[in-house]
């Protein structure tokens, strides 16, 4: 009965995770839709530039703690309150540093309007430090139903303002607005929504030991970020922020997708593995169900997306947007090792191994950064397919430790998810040449899907994929529990 009752909390925190991020995205994405027809791409280059440097900024702020007191097998509030003025300090000293910063990095880029979109969206660096607790706090209790009233509130009042401020012709200073009142709204929402306040507390010795585990976390998550936005500085510097403006639109098709379904998935099995990390059996049976289940979902998805990527930035975006079109299908690959890597990390950082989490991102990014520099030379849409090569390695080196740890190696972890990849790329090889009736990108794009979809589920059915029948019995237990 136990374990019963927690498949059906795991299942439950699921649905509201899926909904948070389905409902947040989505009317994100619509959002992103309307902008980017009414915003130039170098409106996105210019505020892709800044993003950059404050996601940077906000791991110091939201890494390592904050994953520290999700693994804690016990926190109070001495924890939360500690860690909170810690991070609120962190924010105050990037915030300084980066608002003097801003002129020389404006110059460096060439672009003088810079400074100011940096000065304000630094800002955001606050609201950091209030949510990272409010989401720990969220994460510990399973409360993740508070997380989606408070984001998709969130995006539905940034992304009005966004859309009034673009088309009175605002320019970038829209999307700055849809960034800025995105973390304020979200932020006020679960202060009113979530049970916890700052006390007036604070502990070095809890820091100390928090900081134990979570610089680590930190560290990794700061090297990762470093090597992943490498690109964007790089293209942005090498080439303009308009190609720049085409590279993350061309991330922004496949990154919703991953970040609804992979990203829901992994944020709430992080407390589960964390709960059951003296079982090893336990944790390697939810590590297999984690991997499979999200490749059975997401590797149709980005294959598809592959197929259909001209004809629908076509339609959403207009043409002016074709040349992201490369960098969309390049990037469908890349995401689509996700549920190998983040399954395979989330599982090592549960089990407290943190200095292994912290070796990987080291050797991977020193692979990655070798690998980068090769690309250089041959062009922006070699150095977007360096993430590819970069994705497939590490793969085997993410699985690596998991043979020791869980007994889940990189062969076996590729054997459970081999079927799903061979009928996902037969799916993709069937309704490719569906483009050739020449129906017009709508109803191409409408029948390729819909094939897709039928011969995907068809199949899946018919050979009885172990997953599928997973996932059909999962949601028949769930509606009569």
């Amino acid at each position: 009965m136990k374990k019963q009752n927690t498949k059906t909390k795991i299942i439950t925190s699921l649905i509201w995770r899926f909904m948070e991020r389905g409902g947040t995205y989505g009317i994100q994405f619509i959002v992103q839709i309307v902008l980017a027809r009414l915003l130039m791409p170098e409106d996105y280059g210019l505020v892709a530039l800044v993003t950059i440097f404050i996601t940077i900024a906000n791991v110091f702020v939201q890494k390592g703690f904050n994953t520290a007191l999700i693994q804690k097998k016990e926190v109070d509030e001495v924890d939360y309150a500690s860690v909170f003025y810690i991070s609120l300090i962190v924010s105050g000293i990037l915030y300084v540093l980066l608002f003097f910063s801003a002129p020389y990095i404006s110059t460096f880029y060439n672009r003088p309007q810079l400074t100011p979109v940096f000065r304000v969206l630094t800002i955001t660096l606050f609201f950091g430090a209030f949510h990272s607790i409010q989401n720990a706090v969220i994460a510990r209790n399973m409360q993740f139903k508070k997380l989606f009233f408070s984001s998709v509130g969130a995006i539905i009042i940034s992304g009005t303002i966004g859309i009034l401020m673009a088309y009175m012709g605002y320019g970038v200073w829209a999307l700055v607005a849809q960034q800025l009142f995105s973390k304020l709204t979200i932020t006020t929402i679960l202060w009113f929504t979530v049970e916890w306040r700052p006390k007036w507390q604070f502990s070095f010795h809890r820091i100390k030991g928090l900081f134990s585990y979570g610089w680590k976390i930190l560290l990794s998550s700061l090297i990762y970020h470093l090597y992943m936005d490498i690109r964007g500085l790089i293209i942005g510097k090498m080439y303009s922020p308009v190609m720049l403006g085409y590279f993350n639109r061309g991330k922004q098709f496949p990154q919703f997708i991953i970040t609804n379904v992979n990203d829901s998935i992994q944020s709430v099995m992080f407390p589960v593995l964390s709960a059951k990390q003296d079982d090893k059996q336990r944790v390697k049976q939810m590590v297999r169900r984690s991997i499979v289940t999200s490749s059975f979902v997401l590797f149709p998805m980005m294959i598809g997306l592959v197929v259909i990527a001209e004809p629908l930035v076509r339609i959403l975006l207009t043409e002016k947007w074709l040349p992201a079109v490369p960098f969309l299908q390049i990037f469908c690959f890349s995401y689509a090792l996700w549920p190998l890597h983040t399954s395979n990390l989330q599982s090592i950082s549960a089990l407290g191994r943190s200095d292994i989490f912290l070796k990987l991102e080291i050797i991977k990014t020193v692979i990655g950064v070798f690998i980068l520099g090769l690309s250089l030379r041959f062009g922006v849409y070699a150095i977007a397919s360096s993430v590819v090569v970069v994705g497939l390695i590490s793969t085997v080196i993410d699985a690596y430790p998991n043979e020791k740890l869980l007994g889940y190696g990189f062969k076996e972890q590729w054997r459970d998810i081999m079927p799903t990849l061979i009928l996902s790329v037969l799916m993709g090889l069937v309704i490719y040449p569906l483009k050739f009736l020449e129906l017009g990108s709508m109803y191409t794009m409408s029948a390729q899907i819909i094939a897709g979809a039928v011969f995907y589920i068809g199949f899946a059915y018919v050979f009885k994929f172990e997953c599928f029948l997973y996932l059909i019995k999962t949601v028949k237990e769930f509606y009569t529990s």
